[in-house]
């Protein structure tokens, strides 16, 4: 006798209601997840222009603290991140993204508060508790809504935040930085007073935390949890929607299903951990120190900084979404994820080689961050190849959880190295390692292949 799944997996689907169902789970859903990212990613990034002024209003500062500081976020992150993806699959999505945007703008506003690194420390330690279990409750809220088929491009809309914020941010917080400073300019010396007692790095977390508490309510109001809760889909095309997806999971339906412990152990979940983790030791290494790499190697001022800094995610921006939109088309993940990254590092072992020559420097980290951006809509199609449901969810989040400790690796490397050598060298080489064990492992896992679709590992 076939298993239930499999007699939903014989039930024709409305191509036509399919269709119309699709296009609108992708105007409705992906702006206001984007939006959320984008806010997201500033908050936890914003220290690296808030630093250009923030270490000299405040003693004791130095790079390695504010490296430190930067790297805290992440561990916060690491001990919320599993169980806030298991609530969204298992819980309410709208509900759990509430809750922690509320949570983080209130947080992320209150590091203007901070007097001494302790505090700075904490400040960072409770944004990534407020903040965890955002990213991959997205990335498994998404399997609720978008078919294999189009996955890959919705995540590549979603992950699109991340340089559209550093695109957006530079110039914005470029602005408030000067609340508070004297800035001279052909002789003449402008100040600029303080707004509220409060200098221009203090306004740059405001400023940047109250958004996200808005956002927090729109989705409580806005988002739907499944497609069977849209009023804003007829009943045609929830119908239609929901077949698609059960089709699927029918797909699937053969393969003994994985408890969340044996999803933990699988070997290509750890190498999928261990592969994010350097990835992102090198995407934080570079974000939170590109501003501060460009001063000290070109002594440039503050307003061409935040010019320059935005180019690199300005190629991003473009790579990610041709890299999601061709990964979808060929249904291939593998190199889609490896060949980028490669180039990535490619590119930022010979930024060193360019100092003295701003042109090339700022060539050599826009295909850097192009290739670490690129690299991420393929590879977070990966885990759905193999995984379902909760094993899927929790994996997502043991991934991203420990994955992002990277983050708290790079900065902190960076930091060090440049206190002790007085060069950012050999961290820039010691990230290029990082990005090389990460395509070691995409490459040869064995996941992603053109037309492996679902099938069982």
């Amino acid at each position: 006798m076939p298993a239930p799944d499999q007699i939903v997996s014989e039930k024709p689907t409305n191509t036509g209601a399919l269709d119309r169902a699709r296009r609108k789970a992708y105007w409705r859903l992906l702006p206001l997840l984007f939006l959320c990212y984008v806010i997201a990613y500033v908050d936890r990034t914003n220290v690296a222009i808030a630093k250009l002024t923030m270490t000299k209003a405040l003693p004791g500062f130095d790079s390695a603290v504010i490296g430190l500081g930067m790297g805290f976020f992440f561990w916060g992150y690491f001990l919320l991140e599993i169980p806030g993806s298991l609530l969204v699959e298992r819980w309410s999505a709208r509900k759990w993204i509430c809750r922690i945007l509320v949570t983080w703008g209130i947080v992320a506003a209150l590091t203007a508060a901070v007097k001494t690194p302790i505090q700075f420390y904490l400040a960072r330690f409770l944004l990534g508790l407020a903040e965890a279990g955002f990213f991959p409750g997205v990335i498994v809220y998404l399997t609720h809504w978008f078919p294999s088929r189009d996955r890959t491009r919705a995540l590549s809309w979603f992950l699109i935040g991340t340089p559209i914020a550093q695109i957006a941010s530079p110039k914005i917080s470029n602005a408030l930085l000067k609340i508070g400073t004297d800035q001279t300019s052909g002789g003449v010396t402008v100040h600029h007073p303080a707004v509220l007692g409060f200098q221009g790095w203090q306004w740059v977390y405001i400023c940047w935390g109250i958004p996200a508490i808005v956002l927090g309510i729109i989705v409580l109001l806005a988002l739907t949890d499944r497609p069977r809760d849209a009023r804003w889909l007829t009943a045609e095309e929830r119908d239609a929607l929901e077949q698609e997806l059960a089709n699927e999971r029918a797909k699937r339906a053969g393969r003994r299903r994985m408890t969340l412990l044996e999803a933990f152990s699988h070997p290509k979940v750890l190498l999928l951990t261990a592969a994010y983790f350097c990835s992102t030791t090198a995407n934080y290494g570079v974000e939170f120190w590109l501003p501060s790499i460009l001063e000290k190697w070109y002594s440039l001022k503050l307003d061409a900084i935040t010019w320059l800094v935005i180019l690199p995610p300005s190629l991003a921006l473009m790579s990610q979404l041709f890299v999601g939109w061709n990964s979808d088309r060929t249904r291939e993940r593998r190199l889609h994820a490896a060949v980028p990254m490669f180039l990535g590092m490619i590119a930022l072992g010979l930024s060193p080689l360019t100092r003295g020559h701003l042109a090339l420097t700022i060539v050599c980290f826009m295909a850097t961050a192009a290739g670490i951006k690129a690299y991420q809509p393929a590879f977070w199609s990966l885990p759905s190849l193999f995984l379902t449901e909760t094993a899927a969810a929790g994996s997502i989040g043991l991934i991203n959880s420990v994955g992002n400790l990277g983050g708290y690796l790079g900065p902190s490397v960076l930091g060090s190295v440049e206190k002790h050598t007085g060069s950012f060298a050999g961290g820039i080489y010691f990230l290029c390692l990082s990005m090389m064990a990460c395509v070691m492992i995409i490459f040869f896992l064995g996941l992603g292949r053109a037309g492996q679709g679902t099938r069982s590992s």
